[in-house]
C-alpha cells in the first residue's frame, strides 16, 4: 500500500495481532542525528483512519507529510485493514477499544494530540474517555457512531441485507473489493463530488479491500455491528477537542456534529462545518484539512495552557 516520500512502515504486537503504522524514516547517513524512532523527542500526532471498504492509514496520507517537520507522526493500520492483521472473527466495538488504546500506550511516551475519522473519531472518543492520560488533545472530522441519538443504522435496509450469510461474503467480493465497487463507494459514502477522486485513492482502497480476510472487518462495519450511540458518552469527554464536519457527509449530517456539540460545550470547543464536502475532507480537501488542523492545535493548545495550574 501507497506511502508517502520520507514514510516507512513499523508494526506494534497487540492483543489481536501485528498493527503497522507509518512514521518518519530514519535518514540513511549512519552519521545523522536522528536514528531508530525518528524525532522520538518531539510532541507525537497520531493520525486514525475511518471505516469502510479498504480503508487504512492511507486515508490520511495527503495531510501528515505536512507535519512531519515538527511532530513524530504515526499514522497506524488499525487491525483488520490495511498491511496490519487480519485476524478472522466477529469484530465488536471493544476489539477497538482495545486496540486503539493498546497502540496509544505502546508508541506514545507521552500525550498525543489524536486526529480521527468517522467511526474510528467516535471509538476515539470513548478511549479518551477511559484513558485520558495517552491525549494532549483531539481533533476529528464527522466523528459518528452512526447510531446516535436513537437513530439505529443496523436496522437500515443494506446493513440487513448484508447481514445475510453467504450473500453477505458474495456481496464483498463482487460489490466492494472491486475496482467499480470502490469506486462507488467512494462516490456514495465519502465524497461529495465525485470528480475529486482520482486512480490512486481507487488502487489504495482496493489493494486493502482484497487483503486476505478483509471482508471480516469490512462486513463487520457494512452490518452495523461496530456501531453506538456516542450522544450516550460525548457528556464523559475532558480532553479539549475540534471537530471538522462535512456538509454533505452521507447518513452523519451536520445537524448531528451540533448536537454532539452541544452536549458537551466545555470540551468540544470549536466545530467546522465545510460547504461541499463528504465524510472525508482529508481525501477531498487535504489542503484546506491541514490548515484546519493546524489551527485547532493552535487553539486547543492555548485552551490547555489557560487551564494548567499555575506555579505559586
Amino acid at each position: 500500500m501507497l506511502q508517502p516520500p520520507g514514510f516507512c512502515h513499523q508494526s506494534i504486537a497487540g492483543s489481536l495481532g501485528n498493527m503497522v503504522y507509518y512514521t518518519q524514516c530514519a535518514p540513511s547517513d549512519p552519521n545523522a542525528l536522528w536514528q531508530g524512532d525518528v524525532g522520538r523527542d518531539r510532541p507525537t500526532l497520531v493520525f486514525l483512519h475511518g471505516f469502510g471498504g479498504g480503508s487504512s492509514a492511507y486515508e490520511w496520507s495527503k495531510v501528515y507529510p505536512a507535519f512531519a517537520h515538527e511532530y513524530r507522526i504515526l499514522a497506524p493500520d488499525l487491525i483488520g485493514w490495511g498491511r496490519s492483521a487480519h485476524p478472522p472473527r466477529d469484530y465488536r466495538v471493544d476489539d477497538y477499544l482495545l486496540t486503539i488504546g493498546e497502540f496509544l500506550e505502546k508508541t506514545c511516551p507521552s500525550p498525543a494530540w489524536v486526529v480521527a475519522s468517522s467511526l474510528t473519531a467516535a471509538m476515539t472518543i470513548r478511549v479518551a474517555i477511559a484513558h485520558p492520560e495517552h491525549f494532549q488533545g483531539l481533533i476529528l472530522t464527522t466523528p459518528s457512531g452512526l447510531s446516535d441519538f436513537g437513530n439505529d443504522y443496523s436496522r437500515s435496509f443494506f446493513a440487513q441485507l448484508v447481514s445475510t450469510p453467504v450473500l453477505d461474503r458474495l456481496l464483498y467480493s463482487a460489490g466492494i473489493a472491486t475496482s467499480a465497487g470502490i469506486r462507488n463507494f467512494l462516490e456514495q459514502r465519502q465524497f461529495a463530488r465525485p470528480e475529486r477522486i482520482y486512480d490512486e485513492i481507487v488502487d489504495a482502497y482496493l489493494a486493502s479491500a482484497q487483503q486476505p480476510n478483509a471482508e471480516y472487518s469490512a462486513l463487520a462495519f457494512v452490518r452495523g455491528d461496530l456501531c453506538f450511540d456516542l450522544s450516550q458518552y460525548i457528556g464523559r469527554l475532558t480532553i479539549p477537542t475540534a471537530v471538522i464536519w462535512g456538509q454533505k457527509s452521507q447518513f452523519t449530517g451536520p445537524e448531528i456534529g451540533q448536537r454532539l456539540a452541544r452536549e458537551n460545550p466545555q470540551a468540544i470547543q470549536a466545530l467546522q462545518i465545510l460547504d461541499d464536502v463528504g465524510l472525508t475532507p482529508q481525501l477531498e480537501l487535504p489542503s484546506v484539512t491541514i490548515g484546519l488542523i493546524r489551527q485547532f492545535i493552535a487553539h486547543l493548545a492555548t485552551s490547555i495552557d489557560h487551564d494548567a495550574p499555575r506555579e505559586p
